[in-house]
């Protein structure tokens, strides 16, 4: 936001800029007040477009500077966590279409939503949600992709103590994969249990877990198999941290300044490899607890109501299951992004919507637990 430039009273001579007089006569300089976020974020022309015309520009010409951005204080605190651990590693960053960490490179791309709000809620209204859109969520995936870099900067799946805690890293990276959700082999961090996806996305979450801080990983993974890897994680930590790493490439791939791609064709491709069908096995179930908004005008979205009374239900929901947490967050999250989906509203007396959401929940609780496993894909 620009600044509003000061104005001059009338019939007073105006003093010298940028000073002030002082007792004694001697002057000095005026401290100008130090600078916002949102003073220093550039002003960028498209922020009035309707979402119509904001889909048909290409990522090239958005202007964003991740410098510049709302990024910029979640990555300082990431790296006054990795300064508190004693690394002399720093990942480098940049913007692209999504989140990633390229082999090879010790950086990590972030996706071009999480640079302006404008672009956020876009991103909300085609996707139903932003990945990293709050300062928890960003803080885990920065840790993820951190712990990508890690493994590059140092090579470290060439260790033979890495591939026999994590797998081959050459193992093919797999269009889906189906996890065992009661599995104690690995770590609970990011959604969808990612660290069964790959012997990577398992050293990086494990990594993660490890690295945030105050973390209670020897008390949460007591008698879990995971908490082998953690351990050895914490060896391999305090072993490389003080060195600088063999791999220092700043290599940028795929940024937003050469990518003239529109962002239409960016959301039509995400779209068509978006699958839902885990989450919409459960739509005849939603809509016995909600109504449909055309159906019923100025009700208040289901979405809204459930994250009010989400609270709440998770308590009830972990005493009842005696289950991981993780789990049930999953479900939770599921549920809220299903009914944004299918555009649902409350009908119902909210004390029995709440009664009849809390049974849905715990039926589909159970149900994911006798299935044992989900698909999802990467």
């Amino acid at each position: 936001m620009a600044r509003g430039k000061g104005r001059k009273q009338r019939g007073t001579k105006a003093r010298q800029p940028g000073r002030s007089r002082v007792p004694g006569g001697r002057r000095r300089k005026a401290r100008r007040p130090a600078a916002t976020a949102s003073s220093r974020r550039p002003r960028l022309w498209w922020t009035g477009l309707d979402d119509e015309a904001l889909l048909d520009l290409r990522f090239r010409d958005l202007g964003l500077v991740l410098e510049k951005s709302p990024l910029a204080p979640a990555l300082r605190r990431l790296d006054q966590e990795l300064e508190r651990r004693g690394f002399l590693f720093r990942p480098h960053f940049w913007l692209a279409e999504e989140w990633f960490c390229p082999d090879g490179v010790p950086g990590v791309a972030i996706p071009f939503y999480l640079a302006h709000p404008r672009l956020a809620r876009l991103e909300r209204r085609m996707m139903h949600e932003v990945e990293g859109g709050n300062a928890r969520w960003m803080a885990r995936i920065l840790r993820h992709e951190t712990g990508h870099a890690l493994d590059n900067a140092y090579r470290l799946r060439r260790r033979k103590r890495w591939r026999v805690a994590f797998g081959p890293a050459s193992r093919p990276y797999p269009r889906s994969y189906t996890p065992r959700t009661t599995s104690r082999n690995y770590v609970m961090h990011l959604g969808h249990w990612y660290a069964q996806s790959h012997p990577t996305e398992d050293f990086a979450e494990t990594f993660a877990v490890w690295l945030a801080p105050n973390s209670t990983w020897r008390s949460d993974y007591l008698a879990w198999h995971a908490l082998r890897k953690l351990r050895y994680v914490d060896e391999l930590m305090q072993e490389i941290r003080g060195e600088p790493p063999p791999v220092r490439s700043r290599a940028v791939i795929e940024p937003l300044t050469g990518n003239r791609r529109s962002l239409r064709q960016h959301y039509r491709d995400k779209l068509a490899a978006d699958d839902r069908s885990d989450a919409r096995r459960y739509d005849s179930r939603l809509l016995r607890v909600f109504g449909l908004r055309y159906e019923n005008p100025g009700q208040q979205p289901a979405a809204t109501f459930i994250r009010q009374v989400r609270p709440q239900l998770h308590r009830l929901l972990l005493r009842r299951s005696q289950l991981h947490p993780y789990l049930v967050h999953h479900v939770l999250r599921m549920v809220i992004r299903r009914a944004r989906e299918l555009d649902l509203v409350v009908v119902g007396s909210l004390r029995v919507t709440q009664r009849e959401l809390f049974a849905l929940l715990e039926r589909i609780v159970f149900d994911f637990v006798r299935r044992g496993r989900e698909r999802y894909t990467l």
